[in-house]
């Protein structure tokens, strides 16, 4: 099978596994696994926060952050598509006690006087806006790069009114690696930031939270609480060094891989890609084919080739670490054979 499902099915690499094998380890919620902390220092160091903290995935990286950020009966701006908002089982108000107030974007990014009209004024019937998150590169949009310019005017409208910003970079570094802006740049624009390890960067598992040192400090014990608490877990960080060290510019081959996908597919009949390609998603629409998307996908796989739904009609690749030039080359040749 040719899995263009999602970067997250990428396999460790055989540096990944060796780095496994060898690293020193200690029990890392009395803080004393060393391949935990240099990981958790070397992220740190690399998006410019005082600290960072090594959580088992995405979602808890970000319910974490939302957890310490604010209290019960907070409402949280995001925009409507958000990850935050669609994917995590409605995590936030399950556990935060808060309430999401969407906003509409573009490309996912959200207007900053959308943002700054959403901010509830002092009111007793009102909720308080506790905390605003920003998702870059934003998944539903198709892997689009929020501007650099819309996250720093988002982030003044934040600090003018008192109010956090937490930053979902699950792909962050696909965004780096495709508009050329630095990650301490982007992470700038944030109090808090998570990244993924285990998507395009290729680890097993885990993710990064990271913000000031007092932040970080009270993070600890939500993710003591959400039973995150670790142990012997530097044979699950040491490959998250790898993928922070070795990993990140490898990140254009799987845009470039991305780009011929779709051109490619744009070429047939009734094929329609919805989004503009800046990393490594392709959504297609597959209407005018006569398909819904559960329909292509099982075309699909009659032809070896995984995919996902993205709507009635909408079908997401995505190209990762396993995919090759020649791997591209076939799902063409097999289209000819689906549409």
């Amino acid at each position: 099978m040719i899995d263009l499902r999602s970067d997250t099915v990428t396999k460790p690499t055989k540096r990944m596994r060796e780095a496994a094998f060898d690293a020193e380890v200690g029990d890392d919620v009395y803080g004393e696994d060393p391949t935990v902390n240099k990981l958790e220092a070397l992220a740190a160091d690399m998006l410019g926060k005082e600290a960072a903290m090594f959580v088992t995935s995405g979602t808890q990286g970000n319910q974490i952050a939302v957890l310490t950020h604010c209290k019960p009966g907070d409402e949280v701006l995001l925009e409507e598509n958000a990850h935050l908002f669609l994917y995590e089982g409605a995590s936030m108000s399950a556990l935060a006690g808060v309430q999401p107030r969407t906003i509409r974007g573009e490309k996912g990014a959200m207007s900053p006087v959308d943002v700054a009209a959403a901010i509830r004024p002092e009111d007793i019937h009102f909720p308080e806006t506790g905390l605003i998150c920003i998702e870059n590169t934003h998944n539903k949009a198709g892997g689009a790069v929020v501007p650099l310019e819309n996250m720093k005017m988002i982030a003044d409208v934040a600090r003018d009114n008192g109010i956090p910003v937490h930053l979902d970079g699950a792909r962050l570094f696909n965004a780096v690696v495709a508009s050329g802006v630095s990650v301490k740049d982007f992470a700038a624009q944030a109090d808090t930031v998570q990244f993924c390890l285990s998507k395009g960067l290729g680890a097993p598992v885990g993710s990064i939270l990271a913000g000031s040192a007092d932040f970080i400090a009270r993070a600890r014990k939500w993710r003591k609480r959400l039973g995150g608490g670790l142990r012997q877990a530097g044979i699950i960080a040491a490959p998250g060094i790898v993928a922070l060290t070795e990993m990140v510019d490898r990140l254009a081959e799987d845009h470039e891989l991305a780009k011929v996908l779709a051109r490619g597919l744009g070429e047939f009949r009734g094929l329609e890609i919805e989004n503009d390609v800046d990393t490594n998603i392709v959504l297609v629409n597959v209407k005018q084919a006569g398909y819904t998307s559960e329909a292509f996908l099982a075309k699909l796989k009659e032809h070896k080739i995984l995919a996902v739904p993205f709507g009635p009609h909408t079908v997401r690749f995505v190209t990762n670490l396993n995919v090759t030039a020649d791997d591209i080359d076939h799902v063409l040749n097999e289209m000819r054979y689906i549409v």
